[in-house]
């Protein structure tokens, strides 16, 4: 079992910047990859980065130069930072990790950029 537990959202003026942050506990020796997703009303929840176990960052297409993952191995944390946001960036985000046997989930928070 994985637990995970985010920080870090709220509401910020266009252009402006947030950090998320996702605290992991438990079985963290058996994750395997791990990503950022969000969902913004009516849509789907859609990939916004992910570290590969292999270590690489893959970034999805509009948040590309704007959001950085980064991992704290010592704290057990994965990070992102966004920068420059935009409105169509409002949403709720979640972290996730993948192990063998199982995807876990944090609780989602909320990311609101007005204009």
């Amino acid at each position: 079992q994985v637990q995970l537990v985010e920080s870090g959202g709220g509401l910020v003026q266009a252009g402006g910047s947030l950090r998320l942050s996702c605290a992991a506990s438990g079985s963290i020796f058996s994750i395997n990859g791990m990503g950022w997703y969000r969902q913004a009303p009516g849509k789907q929840r859609e990939l916004v980065a992910a570290i590969t176990s292999g270590g690489s960052t893959n970034y999805e297409d509009s948040v590309k130069g704007r959001f950085t993952m980064s991992r704290d191995n010592a704290k057990n944390t994965m990070i992102l930072q966004m920068n420059s946001l935009k409105p169509e960036d409002t949403a709720v985000y979640y972290c996730a990790v993948t192990t063998d046997l199982n995807d876990y989930w944090g609780q989602g928070t909320q990311v609101t950029v007005s204009s």
